[in-house]
């Protein structure tokens, strides 16, 4: 095996590293194919400062830790070489000897690609492979900025049981030439991937992360996945990107003790471990480890072109006593509650992604009433883009849950969310944190008979699609799945035989269809004024109703009968007159309802000086029922 020629690194990289401002870090460290003296090979590049030696150990030498030692670049704490020889797809690891003299085979933490597991060896690999055919999209979404005002749904999906050819994991190729249809017909906008980044255990979801810059070889390799963004870029389709920088796992062989000492982590297990998931916890303050999960952010969009990021767990983040005891957490220098070091972070990072990717959007899940999670940074906020709303989520589906005869003495639940629904740019999430861990599916959640459950599961989607703010949707709710969700095995699509089932999805296409045609339903999502109440105090019929408004466009009224009982002559206010269509009805036979409705439409009335709006519609309110009207045109 030929020897390892020294590298050089520029100084100019070494300062941007230095200071954690390299946001193309991970071209300069890992396994790069390169070419010395003529000869073509792979440049290795690993940070490990505090190690007394490093070898790389592969298919190409044998796995000798003798063969390719790797030199000091300056006092950086980066180790490199180049290896004559060395080829594209060729397993390899890092055999570093630590501090203390212990040896241990640690993995890449910027590989590009890894084997599949169980094995966890990186894989030699470039990133210029792939030639991309999604310009046009890219040009469009940077000309369009941000989605504030656009139709926005999204389809949250895990590849791995989604579908799969027996016990076997789809191709990223096939999942785009199956997934991507499917999604487009039924009106999504955007198909959100649950953690992507290799993981060696199936049952995390991918949120137990050990290698950063790999798409998991599960489904293929980075130019499958590569094909597989260029495909839903070509139908239409946004994809956004669960990511994980919160945390990661102990595993020897991975990021945790790197070169014996407690490098990407901080030391102290009050910072530096996650007392529920058992995993490390990064150390936010140290530059290197910042430029590891920024350039790692952005890699992800400029090498993969993603259309956004939703960052997972962002209040273990936040707060340094997140899920701790008294005594068991350190305040920051003020003496506070706040990580100082993880705010500073996903500020820098969300600027930087807002500046540099046009039209890439940035989500947060969190949990608490954190002030100005979406608002911008220099306005004192952290700079996302949009906020999941777990409070409406919650109080939605506890709401829903119960026996329609109970609700009317629990309408706050409903209305609730409408007092802080603007406090945030907020997305409404059904996600699949909602349907494991025994919580069952969405429709086992919901009371009463079978059509009683699949009209309330009706119901629950047009709230949720009414209600202001972005939509999001967990895979199998769309046809109504009874099972709870199983990662290791696909969704139920025999259900799909079914019309009651059929008739579900009938349901989410159109209230997508209605989403993306009427611009009152989302033009005006993350603003008062794209809000009216109707009437929120009907309690004692458990119904609730109001208007979605944009400026130059035809309101929506929405009215909600959270009964199974029918409602002939219920009179509500409107704010024109003449017929109003009706364009949506839950109770539809092509969803699987009773067909009570309007026959198309009503015609408003003066009101006279009763009530807060000059008309009023008198229509039939169909049971576990929504409805939508707008004026005809």
């Amino acid at each position: 095996m030929p020897e390892t020629i020294p590298v050089y690194i520029a100084p100019f990289d070494l300062y941007l590293f230095g200071s954690g401002k390299h946001w193309d870090l991970y071209k300069i460290l890992g396994a790069h194919p390169d070419v010395e003296d003529g000869v073509e090979g792979y440049r290795f590049a690993v940070w490990a400062p505090n190690a007394k030696d490093i070898s790389v150990v592969g298919d190409f030498n044998g796995w000798d830790s003798s063969a390719n030692p790797l030199y000091c670049v300056g006092s950086s704490g980066i180790r490199a070489g180049f290896i004559p020889g060395v080829t594209q797809g060729q397993h390899y690891k890092y055999d570093v000897t630590q501090y203390d003299g212990t040896r241990v085979v640690k993995t890449d933490p910027y590989a590009i690609k890894t084997e599949m597991r169980p094995g966890t060896a990186s894989v030699t690999w470039s990133l210029d492979n792939y030639e991309w055919n999604d310009t046009d999209w890219m040009e469009e979404r940077k000309a369009k900025g941000l989605p504030m005002k656009e139709a926005l749904s999204c389809y949250e999906v895990h590849l791995g049981s989604w579908s799969r050819s027996g016990w076997d994991y789809l191709n990223y190729r096939d999942l785009a030439e199956k997934l991507v249809p499917y999604v487009k017909d039924l009106g999504f906008t955007h198909i959100e991937m649950l953690p992507i980044a290799e993981h060696p255990l199936d049952e995390s979801w991918g949120y137990q992360t050990t290698h950063y810059f790999a798409p998991t070889s599960r489904h293929g390799t980075p130019d499958d996945f590569r094909y597989f963004i260029d495909y839903c870029h070509k139908e239409g389709i946004g994809v956004i990107l669960d990511w994980v920088p919160g945390h990661f796992p102990k595993d020897s062989w991975g990021l945790g003790r790197f070169d014996g000492t407690a490098l990407y982590e901080h030391a102290d297990p009050r910072k530096g471990e996650h007392p529920d998931w058992g995993t490390y916890i990064f150390n936010f303050g140290r530059h290197e480890v910042r430029n590891f999960l920024l350039s790692n952010a952005l890699y992800w969009l400029k090498e993969f072109h993603i259309d956004g990021i939703r960052i997972d767990a962002v209040a273990s983040m936040l707060y340094l006593d997140y899920s701790r005891r008294e005594g068991q957490w350190i305040p920051n220098e003020h003496g506070g509650n706040e990580n100082l070091e993880a705010i500073e972070l996903i500020k820098e990072l969300n600027t930087v992604v807002h500046e540099h990717f046009p039209g890439a959007i940035m989500v947060a899940e969190e949990s608490t009433s954190w002030p100005g999670v979406s608002r911008p940074v220099y306005t004192g906020g952290l700079g996302f883009t949009f906020k999941w709303n777990m409070g409406w989520m919650n109080d939605t589906l506890d709401y829903m849950e119960k026996e329609p005869v109970h609700r009317k003495y629990h309408q706050n639940s409903l209305t609730f969310s409408m007092i802080y629904a603007f406090s945030e740019n907020f997305f409404l999430p059904l996600s699949h944190d909602e349907v494991v861990h025994g919580k069952g599916a969405l429709l086992s959640k919901m009371p009463g008979d079978m059509w009683q459950q699949m009209a309330n599961l009706r119901l629950l989607y047009s709230y949720q699609w009414a209600h202001p703010g972005k939509k999001l949707l967990f895979m199998g709710g769309e046809f109504g799945q009874w099972n709870e969700w199983d990662c290791r095995r696909e969704l139920d699509w025999m259900l799909k035989r079914f019309p009651s089932h059929n008739g579900i999805s009938n349901t989410v296409r159109d209230l997508n269809k209605i989403l993306k045609e009427n611009p009152a339903m989302h033009e005006e999502d993350v603003d008062w004024s794209g809000f009216e109440w109707v009437n929120f105090n009907d309690y004692s019929s458990s119904v609730i109703s109001f208007l979605r408004k944009a400026e130059g466009s035809s309101p929506v009224l929405w009215v909600f009968n959270f009964t199974p009982v029918v409602r002939e002559g219920y009179c509500l206010g409107c704010p024109l007159p003449g017929e109003w269509e009706e364009i949506f009805n839950s109770d539809a036979s092509v969803y699987g309802g009773s067909n009570v409705g309007n026959n198309g439409g009503v015609v408003a009335e003066k009101a006279g000086d009763i009530g807060a709006f000059p008309y009023y519609l008198t229509m039939t309110l169909p049971p576990l029922g929504a409805i939508a009207f707008r004026p005809a045109e």
